[in-house]
């Protein structure tokens, strides 16, 4: 769709009150879209580290309340708490505007797919971005395996819960689990782009990101956390299975992104006709 048939679209289909029209969504993610693939190459690969890091966060908390709660409350009320503490990283990175893999396997799409971007483009902005959300990353799963453990607040074994909740399916589960994960932070994008409020754009991330910790659901960059301190900690997890896990969830992850939002978000707005 060329930009001016779709500014013609957001001028003549006013959204409903204080909404935003799809078509509204559609051209700011492609206009954030086209931001960041036009961003500097260090930049990118900063920015994907700072992501890496602070993503790391969820995976701490959620070993400290497994920690602290050991199974006094029950499985189904300790599952939900900690579910809301993984949520915690991704608050901090979405929050923060660091560059997040998942977010970008939709919104640096839509670009692309519009005519305005290249697929080499898109290729050194996933290149980037994830090179530096896995670094990162693996340096807070390093380094938290040693300290939390050393300064009383995680016993290392809640690592290896954490990680064997992801690595114990077949390779074929992990790779539709790392699909549903990524169909869902790909409508995350959407939904932040529709949200115009600092409150509801958090509350969006949180209800997205809890439920996808509490379906264990195969997340690259956070998972990247979750099994390499597992694999640290635990003999059962070898360095095998997690290269496999971070394959499997990545690969997954895209094709949710990119398939299940950026294709059909994109060709509803565009081919979907008029608004009712």
């Amino acid at each position: 769709m060329a930009k001016e048939e779709l500014d013609e679209r957001i001028e003549t289909e006013p959204p409903g009150e204080g909404q935003k029209s799809k078509q509204e969504i559609l051209a700011q993610e492609i206009q954030e879209g086209l931001e960041e693939l036009e961003r500097s190459a260090d930049g990118l690969f900063l920015s994907g580290i700072s992501a890496g890091l602070d993503i790391g966060f969820g995976p701490l908390f959620m070993a400290v309340l497994l920690t602290l709660v050991g199974g006094a409350w029950g499985e189904p009320l300790t599952r939900i708490v900690v579910a809301n503490a993984y949520a915690v990283g991704f608050i901090f990175v979405i929050g923060g505007r660091s560059e997040l893999f998942t977010e970008h396997t939709t919104r640096a799409t839509l670009p692309v797919l519009d005519g305005r971007a290249s697929v080499g483009q898109l290729a050194r902005l996933w290149t980037l971005v994830y090179a530096g959300n896995v670094l990162g990353g693996g340096v807070f799963a390093v380094s938290m395996v040693y300290f939390a453990p050393a300064y009383g607040i995680v016993d290392a074994s809640a690592f290896g819960e954490i990680a064997t909740n992801l690595t114990a399916h077949g390779p074929w589960l992990l790779l539709a689990g790392g699909v549903v994960a990524g169909w869902l932070m790909g409508l995350l994008s959407w939904l932040l782009t529709a949200a115009k409020e600092s409150i509801s754009r958090i509350a969006v991330v949180w209800l997205v990101t809890t439920g996808i910790g509490l379906a264990h659901l195969p997340h690259s960059i956070a998972g990247n956390v979750e099994v390499l301190a597992g694999t640290l900690v635990s003999p059962s997890i070898t360095l095998a299975e997690y290269a496999s896990f971070l394959a499997l969830a990545t690969v997954g992850n895209a094709i949710g992104g990119t398939v299940f939002v950026a294709l059909l978000k994109y060709g509803h707005v565009v081919r979907g006709g008029e608004e009712p």
